[in-house]
């Protein structure tokens, strides 16, 4: 039986093997060069990620101990986050990192006078329930001062988006989520809504209330650490949303809360923080404008089924 023979020699067994000098320059310089994904954009992220990590590490002069305590902490993260929480979203926000990366995405339409966009946050579902302009999105078991929220979505030219899609949802007076509350009826506090021939849209509720963000974790811990307080301001979220538009995330935050001027999720930027109206007989109004940008619509993911 013949076996072709290779005219080409073996390369790897050719070129003479070294050692990568024992400075954090060569080292670097090593690890990049194995970083060859396809994806132009991937490789980018990395070498970046690569860089950085380095000099975060060289600057600091960690110690093989504090590297271990960093790597047990993202572990803890990921132990953490289940079908009810992801613990992942949670340290973005008391970071900053997901404020900035929004205010990132959203500087155009910022600079043209659009609406700040806000955290998602972790406790966003799928499914919620598509209700008609004007439902009141609280089950009657839900204490709290009547709230009513109106507002129309429009373009950034001011055009009125009909057929704009909104969801909404919020925590109850408690400071807790339906999810996190066995006492709450599912899906109390959460609805989608569809604009009308004007881009409006209405719904009753109940005025929200501040609440901590889960402190039970290694989230919990780094705030303790930091001696920083775990408190949001209240608020409500909004994802808007209309063919040939941007999407928005944001959130309005009560602009009168203790904690309006400290979040610990840094969410409450910008004219996100707003004066809940109170009328006579105790009914609180909030009115919101929401503006797209034109471009492509691409829906994020909800984090909870």
């Amino acid at each position: 039986m013949n076996h072709a023979i290779s005219s080409e020699p073996n390369r790897e067994s050719c070129e003479p093997q070294r050692a990568i000098p024992a400075t954090p320059e060569a080292l670097l310089a090593a690890v990049l060069a194995t970083n060859q994904p396809q994806d132009p954009r991937t490789r980018e992220i990395l070498d970046s990620l690569i860089r950085h990590l380095h000099a975060f590490a060289a600057d600091v002069t960690l110690t093989y101990e504090e590297l271990h305590k960093g790597l047990d902490f993202l572990v803890r993260v990921g132990q953490a986050t289940n079908p009810l929480r992801h613990e992942g979203i949670l340290l973005a926000d008391i970071l900053g990192v997901a404020t900035l990366v929004l205010l990132m995405d959203a500087k155009g339409v910022l600079e043209a006078g659009g609406t700040e966009p806000a955290l998602i946050g972790p406790f966003w579902r799928a499914n919620q329930p598509i209700l008609e302009n004007g439902a009141k999105i609280a089950t009657d078991d839900t204490t709290g001062a009547p709230l009513r929220v109106t507002g129309r979505i429009c373009s950034l030219d001011g055009r009125p988006l009909a057929g704009a899609r909104l969801e909404t949802w919020q925590a109850a007076p408690s400071g807790l989520y339906e999810n996190q509350d066995p006492h709450q009826e599912d899906m109390n506090l959460r609805a989608v809504f569809v604009t009308d021939e004007d881009g409006r849209y209405w719904f009753e509720s109940v005025k929200p209330a501040g609440y901590g963000v889960p402190i039970d974790g290694p989230c919990g811990d780094l705030l303790a650490m930091q001696q920083r307080s775990h408190m949001r301001p209240a608020h409500l979220h909004f994802i808007a949303s209309a063919p040939g538009h941007k999407v928005l995330t944001t959130q309005i935050f009560d602009a009168n809360d203790p904690y309006a001027y400290r979040d610990a999720a840094f969410g409450a930027v910008g004219s996100l923080l707003r004066k809940f109206e109170a009328s006579s007989d105790g009914t609180f109004h909030l009115d919101v404008q929401l503006t797209l940008e034109p471009g492509e619509t691409r829906m994020p993911s909800p984090p909870l089924s």
